[in-house]
């Protein structure tokens, strides 16, 4: 499934513990990882126009050294291993890549060279994520190193499904990635108890119905997750949670359970192409504290033009 990966660095240790991830993800897939180093020109104060080009080659030269070491130690793990020096801005390099030779998998270290800060993630993670169109798996960098390179297995991989064909499309992903460590597969689903907005409480046979309808999606929310359960070969558990918002309960459930993995379609039952991803997806980008691996199922021909990239083309000129 995922064939080829393509890790961004930037030279700091934050981005280096995405690493780790792209590893397991290779070895378990036996997958082509591409490091690649973006640097930017700089022209600093008092500099002449002939001394520009040194500066700008003796950065490249720091780059691919620093990326040679980078493979080197991957290929020691056995991982199949190349890199590539560009020249721009990060967050456009990254994208422009994914255009032109497509990766299936872009993992991406929540921070880098910037350091951490009060955001989950960076403005290049979030420029990367909302432009690419592929798959991308975000590590949080305020977590810690998970042991030695190559050798670090998802042992906890959870799997939000909302009963839709979408959200199921990620498993057979999942269940690799979780065999692969020996690991179990978490299915996790959510009944949402009926919501019915109004400025007074709710009558009491009001109430009995509303009880009465989230009695029947639980159970057969339980049969369902029973019945996926039954058709992988991985070893499953499964969550059934009842609560009032799907999202929350969500972040919780990573959060209690202590996941290494979440794995997710970037749209549900009622997303829609609009966008890149749907609300839930989008919640753990920004919010969530757990790994993240999502699957992306719209391409930027379904998404469209957004008013902003129309806009920003417009005064371009294009």
């Amino acid at each position: 499934m995922f064939d080829h990966l393509l890790v961004p660095l930037d030279g700091s240790s934050l981005a280096e513990r995405g690493l780790h991830h792209a590893a397991r993800v290779a070895l378990a897939f036996d997958s082509q990882i591409t490091v690649l180093r973006s640097v930017e020109r700089q022209v600093g104060e008092g500099m002449t126009q002939a001394a520009e080009p040194l500066t700008w080659q003796m950065r490249k030269a720091e780059a691919v050294a620093y990326l040679d070491q980078i493979v080197s130690q991957l290929a020691q793990v056995g991982v199949r291993i190349d890199r590539l020096v560009v020249e721009g801005n990060a967050a456009e390099q990254i994208i422009d890549l994914c255009q032109q030779k497509p990766a299936d998998l872009i993992v991406l270290t929540s921070h880098g060279q910037s350091g951490l800060s009060e955001w989950n993630v960076s403005s290049v993670v979030h420029k990367v994520a909302q432009r690419a169109y592929t798959a991308i798996l975000i590590v949080p960098a305020y977590r810690p190193v998970p042991g030695e390179l190559g050798a670090y297995g998802y042992e906890r991989v959870a799997v939000p499904l909302d009963g839709s064909q979408r959200a199921e499309h990620v498993l057979p992903l999942a269940e690799k990635l979780s065999s692969s460590g020996n690991g179990t597969l978490l299915l996790v689903h959510v009944v949402t108890r009926p919501q019915v907005p109004r400025w007074m409480p709710l009558e009491e046979e009001e109430q009995k119905l509303a009880e009465r309808l989230t009695n029947l999606n639980r159970v057969h929310a339980e049969r369902y997750l029973q019945d996926l359960a039954s058709r992988l070969s991985a070893r499953v558990e499964t969550r059934l949670l009842v609560a009032d918002s799907p999202t929350a309960a969500l972040h919780e459930f990573a959060e209690t359970e202590e996941v290494d993995l979440i794995v997710m379609s970037a749209h549900g039952y009622s997303g829609m192409p609009r966008w890149p991803y749907g609300s839930v997806a989008l919640s753990f980008v920004a919010y969530g504290t757990a790994p993240l691996l999502l699957l992306q199922d719209v391409s930027k021909a379904d998404v469209g033009e957004t008013a902003a990239e129309k806009a920003a083309r417009e005064v371009r000129g294009h």
